[in-house]
C-alpha cells in the first residue's frame, strides 16, 4: 500500500488535502505538476454543476460525487516506472494509480510545465474539428482564456487565416500577437466574421458573436454556462442571416474526425502540438501543492490563464 495526498473540494469555495491509500492495481505515478482548468474547476469548486449533468461532468479518475465532497481535475503530469513522464487525466494528487492505457507518454520536446496544457489543447483541437475552418476565412475567437487562446493559435496556422482575438482584458493582446493573431476589445471587434468561436463563458460574449457574424456564418459555442441561462437575441437578423450556432464539447470526438480518431489519439496529438515553446506564454508561475487549499479560492476567482501546481 502507498500513502498519498489529494486535493478535495469539501464545500462551496473550500478545499482540503486528504490522505489516501493506494491499492496495487494500475500504474503508480509520482506527480510532478498538474494544471488548473479555471472554467470547469471554478464551476465544480463553487458547487454549480447542475444535477442533470452529474454523470456527464464526471472526470475519468475523479473521486467522490457532485456536489461535495469531490476530488476533481484532469491535467496531471508525473513519472511512472517503465513509462517515464506521462500525462494522465487525473485530479490534483501527489501520487496515484491509473490504468496503463490512460498514461500517455509526454514527448521529450515538451517540458513538464507546458505538458499540463494537454487537456486544454485537446479541447482546442476538438473545437477546430467541430468548426471545420476554411483557408482564408475571417475568423474571430471571443474570450482570451486558455482554451480560447489555444484555439486561436491552431486556427492561425490555417493558410490565409485571419484570426482576431477579442477580450475585455487588453493585457492579453501581447499573447494573442505572439500566437499569430490580431487583438481587439469587444466594442472594437470587426463585423463580417465567417467563423466565430465563443469561449468567454459570458452571455455578452455570445451576443457579440451573433452581432459580428457574417451571413451564413458558423458560431461555435465552446463555453459551458453550467446552471446559468443566458438571454440571446435570436430575433432581429438572426434568421435573415441564416446563422448557425453549434456546440462543441470535448467529451465526444468533433466533426468529421468522429469515428476516425480515438480519444487517446486526440490527446496524443494535443501533447505533440505543445512542442512549440510559444505556449509557455499561457502558463502562470507555479503554486506548491501543499498551498493549494489556501490558494485555490484566489486562483479560481482571478482572470489568469493556466495555473501550474508544483509537487515536490
Amino acid at each position: 500500500m502507498t500513502a498519498a495526498l489529494a486535493f478535495w473540494t469539501i464545500a462551496p469555495g473550500s478545499g482540503a488535502l486528504r490522505p489516501e491509500t493506494l491499492g496495487d492495481e494500475g500504474v503508480l505515478v509520482r506527480t510532478l505538476a498538474s494544471g488548473i482548468s479555471r472554467g470547469t474547476e471554478a464551476t465544480v469548486f463553487a458547487g454549480r454543476v447542475p444535477p442533470s449533468q452529474y454523470t456527464t461532468m464526471r472526470a475519468p479518475l475523479m473521486g467522490g460525487r457532485f456536489p461535495f465532497p469531490v476530488k476533481y481535475g484532469y491535467s496531471a503530469v508525473g513519472l511512472a516506472a517503465d513509462f517515464g513522464r506521462v500525462f494522465v487525466l487525473h485530479p490534483h494528487q501527489d501520487r496515484f494509480r491509473a490504468p496503463a492505457a490512460m498514461c500517455l507518454p509526454v514527448p521529450d520536446t515538451v517540458p513538464t510545465g507546458r505538458a499540463v496544457l494537454a487537456a486544454n489543447m485537446e479541447t482546442a483541437l476538438n473545437i477546430c474539428w467541430d468548426a471545420a475552418p476554411l483557408p482564408g476565412e475571417r475568423i474571430m475567437v471571443i474570450g482570451a482564456g486558455t482554451v480560447g487562446l489555444l484555439t486561436a493559435a491552431l486556427l492561425a496556422r490555417l493558410p490565409g487565416g485571419q484570426v482576431t482575438v477579442v477580450d475585455v482584458l487588453p493585457v492579453r493582446a501581447a499573447i494573442a500577437q505572439r500566437l499569430g493573431c490580431t487583438f481587439t476589445v469587444p466594442e472594437e471587434a470587426p463585423g463580417g466574421q465567417e467563423l466565430i468561436v465563443h469561449a468567454s463563458g459570458s452571455a455578452s460574449g455570445l451576443r457579440l458573436a451573433l452581432d459580428r457574424a457574417a451571413p451564413e456564418a458558423r458560431i461555435i459555442e465552446a463555453s459551458w454556462f453550467a446552471d446559468a441561462t443566458p438571454s440571446l437575441p435570436l430575433g432581429e437578423a438572426f434568421h435573415v442571416r441564416r446563422l448557425r450556432l453549434l456546440s462543441s464539447q470535448v467529451g465526444r470526438i468533433g466533426g468529421a474526425m468522429r469515428g476516425r480518431r480515438t480519444h487517446a489519439e486526440r490527446l496524443a496529438l494535443a501533447l505533440a502540438l505543445l512542442a512549440d515553446p510559444v505556449f509557455d506564454a499561457l502558463l502562470e508561475p507555479p503554486t506548491p501543492f501543499a498551498d493549494l487549499p489556501a490558494a485555490m479560492p484566489r486562483l479560481l476567482a482571478g482572470a489568469g490563464l493556466c495555473h501550474v501546481v508544483r509537487y515536490g
